[in-house]
């Protein structure tokens, strides 16, 4: 790829927009379908959740919550217009049983009621946010006392080998992951790192992992 073409790529990974948006979309449901699987594992919806997902692309994987337990309310907030239309579109059965909502919203300011939720998810977020302070004080402000936020990436050592990660991406540790967590306001409780099948980038063979950090609201 050139040097434009990886630039727009970390554009759309960042924010599908345009044209584009449905391919990515597709791209990265494909990419990260293990790292979804894992990261759900980890979230374990339970009856009566409510839960949010910030950041859910075209909502590809909400029945892999919703169909946990009739009880589940799942809420998506992405601030990638066509990604909330596509959701719509992908879930629009749960929708109108009243069990999902999608909301085009930032993560710095997500127009929900305070202490609404169980559970906040993030898949592949992290990277882009531009004030983790204030995306990080959102999260407090919805969530419940005692919830939970996790928040799934990839860790630094495997994300510096694609090529399209040094236009926009901010990368992270484990560690770096615990030590902004407990900057503001959440206790970590658990990280879980996951071993997923090899992925080649030009020609060569590259060690793939996910990482799901899980924190309490402090």
């Amino acid at each position: 790829m050139t040097e434009e073409q990886l630039r727009e790529t970390a554009s759309q990974l960042r924010q599908p927009h345009g044209e584009g948006a449905i391919a990515i979309a597709g791209f990265m449901n494909k990419g990260n379908a293990r790292m979804n699987e894992d990261a759900l594992r980890v979230l374990s919806a339970s009856p009566g959740d409510n839960i949010l997902e910030v950041g859910m692309g075209n909502g590809y994987f909400v029945k892999d919550i919703l169909q946990a337990d009739d009880s589940i309310h799942y809420t998506g907030a992405d601030f990638s217009a066509e990604m909330v239309l596509a959701a719509e579109e992908w879930n629009a059965d749960w929708i109108h049983k009243g069990k999902a909502v999608f909301v085009h919203a930032s993560a710095e300011s997500l127009p929900l009621d305070n202490e609404l939720f169980h559970k906040i998810l993030t898949v592949n977020t992290l990277y882009f946010w531009d004030d983790r302070e204030k995306v990080l004080s959102e999260f407090r402000r919805v969530l419940k006392p005692g919830g939970r936020l996790y928040i799934a990436i990839r860790p630094e050592r495997r994300m510096v080998h694609y090529p399209f990660t040094k236009y926009g991406f901010r990368l992270y540790s484990a560690e770096d992951v615990r030590d902004l967590l407990a900057a503001n306001g959440f206790d970590v409780e658990h990280t879980h790192e996951h071993r997923e099948p090899d992925y080649e980038v030009n020609g060569e063979r590259i060690p793939v992992e996910n990482l799901v950090v899980v924190a309490v609201k402090r």
